[in-house]
C-alpha cells in the first residue's frame, strides 16, 4: 500500500512543477511590454509636418533667390515669395489629401475583406483610420510656417546682396533646426539628418540662382 501512495505524489509534484514554470515563464515574457513604444505611429503627421515646412522654407528661398539673381527690386522679390507660399501650400494641402483619401480607401477595403472572411481583428478600427482634412491642414500649416521665414527675412532689407545673405542664413539655421527637430521626434540620428536637410536646401538654393541668373543673363529678360 506505501509503494502507490508515493507513487502518486511523485505524480502530482511533476504536474505542478511544470505548472510553476509555465506561470513563472509567461510573467518574464509580459514584463517588457510595459516600456515597449513604437515610434512609427509618429511617422504620419511627423512626415507632413516636417516636409511641410521644409518644403515651404526651402522652395520660397529658392524661389526669392532665383528673382534676386535677375531683379534687384526688393517688391519683386516679396510678391514672387508670396506667390510661391500661396501656391505651395495649396499644392500641398490638396496632394495630402489626395494622399490620404487613398490610404484610407485601402484600408477600409481591407478592413471590408477581413470582416467577410469573418476576422476579429477588423472590429474597432474605425478610429485608426488617418483623417484626410486633418493631414491636409497640418500640411498647409507647415508649408505656410516654412515659408514665411525667408519673406520676414527679406522684407526690410533694401540692399540686394545684403539681402540675400540673411535669406540664405535665416533658411539655413532653420533648415537645421527643423532636421534636429525631426530627428528628435523621430528618434533618428541628429547629425545625420540635420546634414541631409541643410546639405539640400543649399542644392536647392544654389541651383535655382545660378539656372534663373544664366537664363536671364544669356537672353537678355526683361523682368
Amino acid at each position: 500500500m506505501a509503494a502507490p501512495q508515493s507513487l502518486q505524489l511523485s505524480s502530482v509534484n511533476n504536474v505542478e512543477i511544470p505548472v510553476h514554470i509555465i506561470h513563472t515563464e509567461e510573467n518574464q515574457i509580459q514584463e517588457p511590454a510595459v516600456d515597449e513604444f513604437d515610434y512609427s505611429q509618429r511617422g504620419q503627421w511627423l512626415r507632413a509636418a516636417v516636409l511641410g515646412a521644409n518644403d515651404g522654407l526651402v522652395s520660397v528661398a529658392s524661389l526669392m533667390m532665383g528673382v534676386a539673381s535677375v531683379k534687384e527690386d526688393i517688391k519683386a522679390v516679396i510678391v514672387a515669395g508670396f506667390a510661391g507660399l500661396v501656391a505651395g501650400a495649396c499644392s500641398m494641402a490638396i496632394g495630402e489629401f489626395v494622399s490620404v483619401c487613398t490610404q484610407r480607401d485601402v484600408e477600409i477595403a481591407q478592413m471590408k475583406r477581413e470582416k467577410l472572411k469573418g476576422s476579429s481583428k477588423s472590429n474597432g478600427n474605425d478610429e485608426k483610420l488617418p483623417n484626410p482634412a486633418q493631414a491636409a491642414a497640418a500640411s498647409a500649416l507647415a508649408f505656410v510656417i516654412g515659408a514665411v521665414l525667408p519673406l520676414l527675412a527679406a522684407a526690410f532689407i533694401r540692399q540686394a546682396m545684403v539681402r540675400m545673405a540673411v535669406v540664405v542664413a535665416v533658411a539655413s539655421v532653420a533648415l537645421v533646426v527643423f532636421g534636429v527637430v525631426g530627428a528628435l521626434l523621430g528618434r533618428t540620428p541628429v547629425v545625420k539628418s540635420s546634414a541631409r536637410v541643410l546639405v539640400g536646401g543649399w542644392m536647392a538654393m544654389g541651383t535655382t540662382f545660378g539656372l534663373t541668373k544664366l537664363i536671364g543673363s544669356n537672353h537678355g529678360m526683361q523682368i
